[in-house]
């Protein structure tokens, strides 16, 4: 499979296409000009290497997400719980929650997923 992580720079340029799309890949590169100061083909370089990760294509000069932007970051969280804490949710629940206190609303949103599951 191919890799789909985003580094920091891709990850403001995925956002452009998830936020826009579907788009023309002309507009895509004014959009990457104004708001990453890009040239085009930097844009087009960077959307080739995209697509060819499988996030996104471009069909006919129009770009549009193979990946909705929840689906990635959700992969992306599954994988980060499995790499870093053997697949164990709450594992990372408990690392996360001795440095950063979650709050009563926070408790009470995961309380909620919990039960939402168990029916």
């Amino acid at each position: 499979m191919a890799e789909r992580k985003l580094g920091a720079v891709e990850a403001r340029f995925a956002d452009l296409i998830w936020n826009h799309e579907p788009l023309p890949s002309r507009q895509l590169a004014k959009l990457a000009e104004q708001e990453l100061s890009w040239k085009k083909s930097t844009t087009y370089t960077v959307l080739r290497r995209l697509c060819d990760r499988g996030i996104f294509q471009n069909q006919g000069g129009e770009v549009r997400s193979r990946i909705s932007r929840e689906d990635f970051y959700a992969m992306q969280s599954e994988q980060f719980v499995e790499e870093h804490f053997q697949g164990s949710l709450p594992a990372f629940l408990a690392a996360f929650s001795s440095r950063k206190k979650l709050t009563a609303q926070e408790i009470k949103e995961l309380q909620r997923l919990i039960d939402q599951m168990r029916g």
